[in-house]
């Protein structure tokens, strides 16, 4: 990690690794307060005023969480493709840590989701919740108590993170997780975890979601307006490692997808152990004849050898260049097999915030682009879930690049099944 501190721009739960120019793709309180409306005047017994009132949030534990309702700001129930529809082109953004630390990136970002209609998938760390002050509850496989990698949260910026996560969640956002410490080398590294060091894992990052108010005593502050049980269904590891022992956990737990794969290629997913595997992407890398995989940090790897504070004059082409390859690789998929596009990203200021730059101007380059779904990795496998396997199966055969053959109300025409004939007599 040369040019990276360990508490320093990797606190922020980074992948780690470069592009395909190196050996492999890989990555590294009150009712208002819960987005409930208040209890105003003009209201008399028998004759409520206005709508009805929404039921009180269902404190869970020790109120770090509530149960609050259905999630707002969802999409209706997915549909199948018709015969021979084109598929959506699916486009999700999703953020590996999700810690705010005063730099204003993740309400920079929620914004520009409304602005534009689109949904993310915000990967929290569990340590982004907990106190350093209580850094001893953290147990870490094959490392010491208390250790982590990317360090922890001031208790202002922990406050900050409850605050955002809280906002996230209640327009629409998915809340997955990335995990804890962040450990990708040494011994201890993830990619050496057994299942059973990963259940540890996610135990505890659950935890801290769960138990933040007790852990901080802040006992004033907003709960968490979701069941993290509930809400939890995939994440990515650090460093994009170990997840062939982590699917079998995440199968037991229920997960439905998992999105740590070292680098994909812009195909239709497939399940792997029983689980959705969605990677991060190679894509094209302008200027280049390899390609880079879809994350922030693998561009910036590639660009300054792993350097966040480069020259300054380098920042204008490469701010361009991390765009172009975002888009190169959108425009991959929009115009051939609709494959679906996965982005990942970091609230960081590499390199003078040209990675943020370039995602922003990806966003709202491609958002109002036919039959283009800006969605969170939850809202992408409900679509999936809800499709006929014959046809994922079609979809899955297509190559990156590949353009369907005879044009898509050819190519997802259900098979004609021949007649069958009895034996010994004639069709008539």
């Amino acid at each position: 990690m040369s040019g990276i501190s360990r508490r320093g721009a990797a606190r922020l739960g980074l992948g780690i690794g470069l592009g395909a120019a190196a050996t492999t793709l890989a990555g590294c309180g009150s009712g208002d307060e819960e987005g409930l409306p208040p209890a105003g005047p003009g209201r008399h017994e028998g004759r409520p005023a206005g709508p009805p009132k929404k039921a009180a949030p269902r404190l869970i534990g020790d109120g770090s969480t509530a149960y609050t309702g259905k999630q707002p700001h969802q999409p209706g129930a997915p549909d199948p493709l018709e015969v021979g529809q084109r598929p959506p082109q699916f486009v999700i953004f999703s953020w590996d840590g999700a810690g705010e630390v005063g730099n204003g990136l993740f309400p920079r970002f929620l914004e520009l989701a409304r602005e534009h209609n689109a949904h993310m998938t915000f990967f929290l760390s569990g340590l982004y919740l907990l106190p350093e002050s209580k850094k001893r509850l953290y147990r870490p496989p094959n490392n010491p108590v208390g250790a982590s990698d990317i360090g922890y949260l001031t208790d202002g910026h922990v406050k900050e993170t409850l605050k955002y996560v809280h906002q996230a969640w209640l327009e629409g956002h998915e809340i997955g997780t990335h995990f804890n410490g962040h450990f990708c080398g040494g011994s201890g590294s993830v990619g050496n975890w057994s299942p059973a060091h990963w259940r540890s894992e996610i135990e505890q990052a659950q935890a801290f979601v769960k138990t933040w108010r007790s852990n901080t005593g802040w006992h004033d502050h907003p709960s968490l307006p979701f069941d993290y049980d509930q809400e939890l269904i995939g994440g990515r590891t650090p460093c994009l490692l170990g997840q062939e022992n982590l699917l079998p956990v995440a199968r037991e737990l229920g997960w439905r997808y998992d999105a740590s794969s070292p680098g994909g290629l812009q195909r239709w997913p497939d399940k792997k152990q029983g689980v959705w595997d969605l990677p991060l992407q190679g894509i094209p890398f302008p200027g280049h004849r390899f390609e880079v995989l879809s994350m922030d940090y693998n561009i910036l790897a590639n660009q300054s050898r792993n350097s966040t504070r480069a020259p300054s004059y380098n920042y204008p082409g490469w701010r361009t260049q991390a765009t172009q390859s975002y888009l190169t690789g959108f425009r991959r998929a929009y115009e051939t097999n609709r494959a679906p596009f996965f982005i990942g990203n970091h609230f960081e200021e590499w390199n003078g915030g040209i990675y943020m730059d370039a995602v922003e101007e990806t966003l709202k380059r491609v958002a109002d682009k036919k039959d283009v779904r800006l969605v969170s990795f939850r809202q992408f496998v409900d679509w999936l879930d809800a499709q006929d396997p014959a046809v994922l199966a079609k979809l899955r055969g297509l190559e990156v690049g590949e353009r369907p053959p005879g044009g898509w109300s050819a190519f997802l025409r259900p098979e004609k099944k021949q007649a069958k004939v009895s034996r010994g007599h004639h069709a008539k």
